[in-house]
């Protein structure tokens, strides 16, 4: 169940926008494009060691209580040479708690056509193009470190080796750029890098390679570590989707253990 909770965060899912039916409470998001902005050239940072820096990493992570962010999610199919683009909101609140919003623009109307949403003890992958609700326990199966240190559980060092990347094909002047290999043998993960804002450690972008050289790479916009976010974004109310199949991902496949398919209106 591993590489479903990675999928969480590491894996695309594409779709189409939102049906006519009634979609989950979900908090207002901004309905403005993303752009990423130029980036000022930061001071010299102070730690000089890959891994002295993914240190302060984890110290970062490990000092805040909650982030909201914009997303740009880019996919890259090695085999295809296709890249599929999705826009989005991030919410994350200690302990353990997410909310990804997938968004799409309708005409001048912005959609949300799938959210990641944990509580810290439930996962539920919401797809309104499918009317499906995938759930998942995460008390059976922990977050991958590779998502729980954003909210200061894990730790990296134990998981990967760290190295700086020097090719110049991740971030922007004045940013780190951490290249984390796996220390054990990993079909998810070739590689993790994480490209670093050098003033104050937080992470700007997020790119793995997997084991057939694809590529899921996140860039962040406009983080806030103060705007007030409620507890209640991060919960997910089953019966206000009633006419959606509910999957538990806990249930062996084909046991029968979602609701019956949900008829298209």
């Amino acid at each position: 169940m591993t590489h479903f909770l990675i999928s969480f965060l590491l894996a695309n899912f594409p779709g189409t926008p939102a049906g006519p039916a009634p979609a989950p409470q979900k908090p207002h998001v901004a309905e403005a494009p993303l752009v990423a902005t130029p980036t000022a050239t930061a001071p010299a940072p102070t730690a000089k060691t890959p891994a002295a820096v993914l240190d302060e990493v984890q110290k970062f992570y490990a000092s805040i209580s909650q982030v909201t962010a914009q997303f740009r999610q880019s996919v890259t199919n090695e085999m295809y040479g296709t890249t599929k683009t999705s826009d989005g909101t991030v919410w994350i609140m200690k302990p353990g708690k997410m909310r990804w919003d997938y968004l799409e623009t309708k005409k001048t109307k912005v959609e949300v056509k799938k959210s990641f949403i944990s509580n810290g003890t439930y996962l539920y992958v919401v797809e309104h193009d499918n009317m499906q609700v995938m759930k998942k326990n995460l008390q059976q199966d922990l977050m991958p470190v590779a998502v729980s240190f954003l909210y200061g559980k894990g730790n990296l060092k134990e998981e990967f080796n760290p190295d700086f990347d020097t090719t110049g094909k991740y971030g922007a002047k004045g940013e780190l750029v951490l290249k984390l290999t796996p220390k054990k043998p990993s079909a998810q993960y070739k590689n993790l890098f994480l490209v670093v804002d050098a003033t104050d450690y937080h992470v700007t972008q997020s790119v793995i390679v997997d084991s057939s050289n694809n590529v899921n790479h996140f860039r962040f916009f406009a983080p806030d570590f103060k705007k007030p976010i409620k507890e209640s974004w991060f919960e997910f109310d089953e019966k206000s989707v009633k006419s959606y199949r509910i999957v538990d991902a806990d249930q062996p496949q084909g046991a029968g253990s979602g609701s019956a398919p949900a008829k298209k209106p």
